[in-house]
């Protein structure tokens, strides 16, 4: 969807919903709240729709109040409060609907209210700070977050050598989110505040584009290494840390090491009998 056909989508979003007096507020999320960074592409429409009590079920279960309705080609319900709906042009809308008070149960980071009919901005701001406390509140120490990252390297490593290919990748796919969490938090970059702190993954390309594009060329090579290229980067971009674990990592490196190929035994040569000369036969005389 082009910038011209994501904003007219946006539009009429936010008309419809303004029309339909079920609705309070509207209020868009990620990079449809044009914060930071402005949608492209390849960007979904993610949203909350805020309804008056009494309404919201109604309109989880409703899809006639979204533009082109008549073009959707799936729609299912993700959470009790979210929707997801794929047009037939592949365009992909992620949404929630609550009413006032229903969003206590929501994180947010950017969003941008679209509609407000009493108490939407207000109580929008109050998430955002809520979900900021929450997540430094529950963050893990780094020691608690350098071992998490080193032993699900050191698990997908031996998981994918004994044969679970799929469940070794998987934990070393979670050490690469581990690891952008720690590359985030203790490596400076001028377009930090791009970063996602609800998905650590997110535009960590743009914000470190040296580090983010060896990662993602490592996650289209082998596992082994994946897992090389993790213990690399760590040592290079995070040593400085206090609670760099140096010897596990060095634990760690040593299981990826090939084994050395021991030289073949000497052996002693083998002394060849003389040969023996047959026996000539005499002649009588």
């Amino acid at each position: 969807m082009d910038a011209d056909a994501y904003q007219a989508f946006t539009t009429e979003l936010t008309r419809r919903a303004d029309a339909d007096g079920r609705f309070r507020g509207l209020v868009a999320l990620g990079s449809m709240a044009a914060r930071d960074y402005l949608p492209d592409a390849f960007s979904d429409h993610d949203f909350f729709a805020i309804a008056w009590p009494g309404h919201a079920e109604t309109l989880r279960q409703e899809r006639a109040w979204l533009p082109r309705a008549e073009d959707i080609a799936l729609a299912f319900r993700e959470t009790a409060h979210g929707l997801k709906v794929v047009y037939r042009d592949g365009h992909l809308l992620e949404f929630a609907v609550f009413d006032l008070e229903e969003l206590a149960y929501a994180r947010v980071n950017r969003c941008r209210v679209l509609l407000d009919r009493g108490g939407v901005a207000d109580r929008m701001d109050e998430r955002a700070r809520d979900t900021a406390a929450e997540l430094q509140r529950t963050a893990p120490d780094d020691a608690s977050l350098f071992g998490q990252w080193l032993t699900q390297v050191l698990v997908g490593l031996g998981r994918h050598t004994r044969g679970e290919v799929l469940s070794g990748r998987a934990r070393l796919e979670e050490a690469v989110r581990l690891f952008c969490v720690l590359l985030a938090r203790h490596v400076p970059a001028a377009e930090a505040s791009l970063l996602d702190g609800l998905d650590a993954l997110r535009r960590v390309e743009r914000v470190y584009p040296g580090t983010g594009g060896e990662l993602a060329r490592a996650l289209e090579g082998d596992s082994p290494g994946l897992a090389r290229t993790l213990l690399r980067l760590a040592e290079r971009e995070l040593s400085h840390v206090a609670a760099f674990p140096r010897d596990g990592v060095a634990a760690v490196s040593a299981r990826l090491a090939p084994p050395r190929r021991q030289p073949p035994p000497v052996r002693p040569a083998r002394r060849r009998a003389p040969r023996r000369r047959p026996a000539r036969a005499r002649c009588a005389r």
